[in-house]
């Protein structure tokens, strides 16, 4: 085991995932000590109850995994994951408005989630979905969420194609500097990778093979 594992959101986001499923992400995150335990959000009171006093905080996403959702779909989605006990939700942004260099429309979009998920005592977690966008696009995104109030920027679903790179982090730790939390996810399949992510200054790792990477293990998951 390693303490590693207090960086990682311990992530089941399939949608097959059963009840069971979910409970076994619960009791491993517990072992572990994980960060988080991320799921869908049908999921979230199951996983706060479940993670009641453990210290595992209960992370929610939203807008998942595309983004294409209207503003007012995210805010609602957000109150609902506060009403069931999310620590921390992670909302995918509008990729198209970012790919257009829309700033006004990413800042509409992010503000008013960030204004719904901190009025339940909640964290926000943006989302880029990085392989879609250019670097200046990514830094367009990281500048915007900075300005609208996320604590955290994202690199990706790990739903759509690509997924964390070193360079990637690099580039948004140097956007956002110390004042936003930097999240690796999608492709983070070991030790090394995770070690690799944060040395380059992300500071949370999203993966669904958590349990292997603490264990020193490598796995062909996606996310």
């Amino acid at each position: 085991m390693s303490g590693i594992a207090a960086y990682i959101d311990h992530t089941l986001l399939k949608p097959e995932a059963s009840r069971e499923d979910i409970l076994k992400v619960c009791e491993e995150a517990v072992k572990y000590k994980f960060a988080s335990v991320c799921t869908n959000p049908v999921w979230t009171a199951l996983v706060h109850n479940t993670l009641k006093g453990s210290g595992v905080k209960t992370c929610a996403v939203v807008g998942f995994p595309f983004g294409a959702t209207p503003t007012d779909v995210k805010v609602y989605e957000a109150r609902g994951a506060n009403l069931d006990g999310a620590d921390e939700v992670d909302m995918v942004i509008n990729v198209a408005a970012a790919r257009a260099g829309d700033r006004s429309s990413l800042f509409t979009d992010i503000a008013a989630v960030a204004d719904a998920v901190h009025a339940g005592g909640a964290l926000l977690k943006v989302i880029l979905e990085t392989h879609f966008l250019t670097d200046e696009q990514k830094v367009l995104v990281c500048e915007v969420a900075a300005e609208a109030g996320a604590d955290f920027v994202k690199t990706s679903t790990g739903f759509t194609g690509g997924g964390a790179t070193v360079e990637d982090i690099k580039l948004m730790r140097g956007t956002v500097g110390s004042a936003l939390g930097v999240k690796a996810s999608g492709g983070v399949r070991s030790i090394e990778d995770a070690k690799s992510m944060l040395e380059a200054g992300a500071t949370r790792i999203g993966a669904s093979s958590s349990v292997a990477i603490v264990n020193g293990e490598t796995t062909s998951s996606g996310y």
